[in-house]
């Protein structure tokens, strides 16, 4: 999951005037380890040899995932009430924050963008194609869980996501001969850019045709 994409498509909701559930925020955790987990067990053909406590130790508590889980203490042991004293710092700047991750994002992928370039129209392809369909999965499961038409929204934008801080860590640990470029220039020049401007719309034209 990605959590970049995921604070666009809040914005975007924002923007649009669509609500959506509050508790949206734990699925970007908690979809978080299990897709890793599966993404692992693909690439290593469910074979023995991967170091499962070296690898565990780094799914759960890589950096990503534990300031995400731990944020998400916070919050729930602190309250609503005693967070409004750093709103200016966490949701008054939050724009200004997003565009300079963004710029810094777009950066990073310039970097690998020659990796898709020698390898060919099939990773990008399926950087672009697959996010389609995961998209689509992501709006039916909202549809048929009830969510609102925000949370769908939501719901299919992480699933169409790729991540690239937490993935990439647990995957070098387990699949160390793995090309580490391939995937941030999949992720962060193809998916991310593709969803952010193409994406987010696409999966809320899906979501209002299932709910009629």
């Amino acid at each position: 999951m990605s959590g970049g994409t995921c604070d666009v498509a809040v914005a975007y909701l924002a923007a649009a005037g669509i609500p959506y559930e509050p508790k949206m925020a734990l699925f970007l955790v908690l979809l978080e380890v299990p897709g890793i987990v599966v993404g692992i067990l693909l690439a290593r053909g469910f074979s023995a040899g991967a170091d499962w406590a070296r690898l565990a130790h780094e799914v759960f508590f890589g950096r990503s995932v534990l300031l995400l889980l731990g944020g998400l203490a916070i919050g729930w042991a602190a309250g609503k009430e005693a967070l409004q004293p750093m709103a200016p710092l966490f949701i008054d700047l939050f724009k200004g924050i997003l565009a300079l991750f963004l710029l810094e994002m777009g950066l990073i992928a310039a970097e690998h963008l020659s990796e898709i370039r020698r390898r060919g129209i099939f990773l990008a392809a399926f950087a672009l194609v697959v996010p389609v369909a995961f998209g689509a999965v992501g709006a039916a499961t909202g549809w048929l869980l009830g969510l609102s038409p925000g949370g769908s929204i939501l719901l299919a934008t992480l699933a169409a996501s790729a991540s690239y801080i937490a993935a990439p860590a647990a995957m070098r640990t387990a699949v160390p001969q793995a090309n580490p470029g391939l995937s941030l220039a999949a992720a962060l020049g193809l998916t991310f850019p593709f969803n952010i401007l193409v994406g987010i719309g696409l999966y809320e034209r899906i979501v209002r045709w299932l709910y009629g």
